[in-house]
């Protein structure tokens, strides 16, 4: 695939403070890209950047090879960008509203309604065409700003926390379009500081922190970055004593034992390594009220790399 994004060493300031440090990365034709940091690690701003809101201190966004410049430029009709802040006019019916943004984007008046239904299609929204996005709940209204960038059926669409506020359901709906639109090949950067939504939409995460990239690589690649492939969560009848947790950690493929009262989370290197340590638990006298496995997660993997949770 060929390359329709590229960030080279994006540097923002404000004031003393470095906002983003240094930022690269490229997004792919079709590709999904998760930019993924705690609050206040440079994600906004590098949006900014990216979509020419901001201009860099230092560094280039090239789309397509055409540098993201100030003003109108043939490199920004090719970015779809959703804002964390919902931009719609809210006594405008939605129909209406996603006229006037197609008008703003350029779009010819002759296709403009025929765009504006299609899109509503997309964001399954076409039912309630004519009422005004006051009368929406928040779910709706996020669906409807994502349409608003669609007008003008951009290559590449940038989403800055756009699911802020919205209950699970209508975070499912929101992944379903964002799906459909990766699989009619438009290519999408993903900012969020939820794991589990990057795990479910992302090909490739770049992690970024202070301002800085920790890591730029796919789900698996960054999976491998971790000496636990794999955890075994066990609930044991009684708290374990100081022995049995030493002898845990001295087992074949154990490479991290931790432990809530009498609950233990068992790091392991691969998941084919769960039932010999569950032959030893019960060899060595532990009732197991209950357990399960689970594979590295994303969360984990930040909090190797900063030494925080993602949502501190």
């Amino acid at each position: 695939m060929e390359v329709l994004l590229e960030a080279s060493n994006l540097a923002k300031s404000y004031g003393a403070r470095r906002a983003v440090d240094g930022v690269s990365f490229q997004v792919r034709a079709g590709q999904t890209l998760g930019l993924i940091g705690p609050n206040g690690a440079g994600k906004s701003t590098t949006v900014g950047m990216l979509c020419g809101l901001l201009a860099p201190d230092a560094g280039s966004v090239r789309v397509r090879g055409q540098e993201v410049g100030p003003g109108a430029n043939e490199a920004k009709r090719r970015i779809g960008l959703v804002p964390q802040d919902l931009a719609l006019y809210e006594d405008l019916p939605a129909f209406e509203n996603l006229m006037l943004f197609g008008a703003l984007y350029g779009v010819p008046r002759a296709t403009r309604r025929e765009r504006a239904m299609r899109v509503l299609e997309q964001v399954n929204l076409s039912d309630r065409a004519r009422d005004r996005p006051a009368t929406f709940s928040g779910g709706m209204k996020r669906r409807l700003n994502i349409g608003a960038a669609l007008m003008h059926a951009p290559e590449l669409l940038v989403l800055d926390e756009p699911t802020v506020g919205v209950d699970p359901q209508s975070r499912n709906a929101i992944f379903d379009i964002l799906e459909r639109l990766r699989d009619d090949g438009c290519a999408l950067v993903y900012t969020s500081h939820y794991m589990e939504e990057v795990e479910r939409l992302a090909d490739h995460i770049v992690v970024i922190d202070g301002g800085k990239v920790l890591a730029d690589d796919t789900p698996l690649g960054l999976q491998r970055r971790l000496p636990s492939q794999a955890a075994l969560q066990v609930e044991l009848a009684a708290m374990p004593d100081l022995t049995l947790l030493d002898g845990l950690r001295a087992l074949a493929g154990v490479t991290a034992v931790r432990h809530d009262g009498a609950k233990l989370e068992i790091g392991l290197a691969d998941a084919a390594d769960a039932m010999p340590v569950m032959g030893w638990l019960e060899r060595s006298g532990c009732t197991a009220l209950g357990f399960a496995t689970a594979r590295t997660r994303l969360e984990d993997i930040f909090l190797h790399l900063t030494g925080r949770s993602l949502r501190d």
